[in-house]
């Protein structure tokens, strides 16, 4: 797997003043980008935060997010981690060559924090500044 690390820090790029700027072109991968970035060309530093979700998702699931699909279903892997992890079966995503040369709990961690950053509305996101304070269910 080749994650495209180069997407992040994008916010970091403008030095913006505002919490939010905007481009005049949409760049970087399709399946990396926040909603708002790639809708809009708003970016912020919660855009890097939801790039980095999507790589956590990609690392513990063992697959990529640009040609993920979940049979007739046509989920991407972002909304196939949200369906098991709204139906208590975190643990079913993790990837199976992990087989059991992993701790569930941990795995469950990862998916969350994961999830965490991948949410929709930007204030949803934790920030990438300080620790996390957050409990796996």
């Amino acid at each position: 797997m080749n994650p495209k690390i180069s997407d992040f820090g994008l916010a970091r790029i403008f030095q913006e003043t505002v919490d939010m700027a905007n481009t005049q072109r949409v760049v970087g991968t399709l399946g990396y980008m926040s909603p708002e970035y790639a809708m809009s060309g708003v970016f912020s530093e919660k855009s890097d935060v939801f790039s980095f979700g999507v790589l956590i998702i990609e690392i513990v699931s063992g697959k990529k997010n640009s040609n993920f699909h979940y049979y007739e279903q046509n989920l991407s892997l972002v909304a196939y981690a949200w369906q098991l992890w709204s139906e208590g079966k975190g643990v079913e995503f993790v990837d199976e060559a992990m087989g059991g040369s992993y701790v569930a709990l941990e795995a469950i961690r990862c998916i969350h924090v994961g999830l965490l950053c991948v949410q929709d509305h930007t204030t949803d996101r934790p920030s990438m500044h300080g620790r996390c304070n957050f409990h796996a269910q």
